[in-house]
């Protein structure tokens, strides 16, 4: 069990050391302030750059918030302080989450972990 940690490499690296347990406010935090974990890392929605982006938060993501609604608008409503827009990307973090835990669990089954990681920190470094 490890307290406190929920950044997605932090999850990888705890479960390379054995740890199968985390609780973290993270997903949540970021959410509220307009970033949104997404695959090679991270996005800050309140950036001028997502203005007029039509694209969904993670363009390999199934969620709700992805499905139904582009960076631009789930921008829009950060910039107004919008609750939907914490609901959103908190929907969104939370799912994220857990298919990168569903995938860790698969390529544990298969024993191919330490090759998972380092495919997904190859991945890492967005915005």
């Amino acid at each position: 069990y490890l307290m406190g940690v929920g950044a997605p490499e932090d999850l990888v690296n705890g479960v390379l050391r054995g740890i199968d347990i985390f609780d973290c406010v993270l997903p949540t935090r970021i959410a509220r302030n307009g970033a949104a974990f997404v695959r090679g890392g991270r996005i800050n929605l309140r950036n001028a750059r997502y203005t007029d982006d039509p694209s969904p938060v993670d363009p390999t993501c199934d969620c709700y918030a992805c499905s139904r609604f582009s960076r631009a608008y789930i921008r829009h409503l950060v910039k107004a302080d919008e609750i939907l827009a914490s609901i959103l990307l908190t929907t969104h973090n939370l799912h994220f989450l857990l298919r990168l835990m569903d995938d860790l669990r698969k390529a544990i089954r298969k024993g191919r972990v330490a090759e998972f990681a380092g495919e997904f920190f190859e991945a890492e470094a967005v915005d």
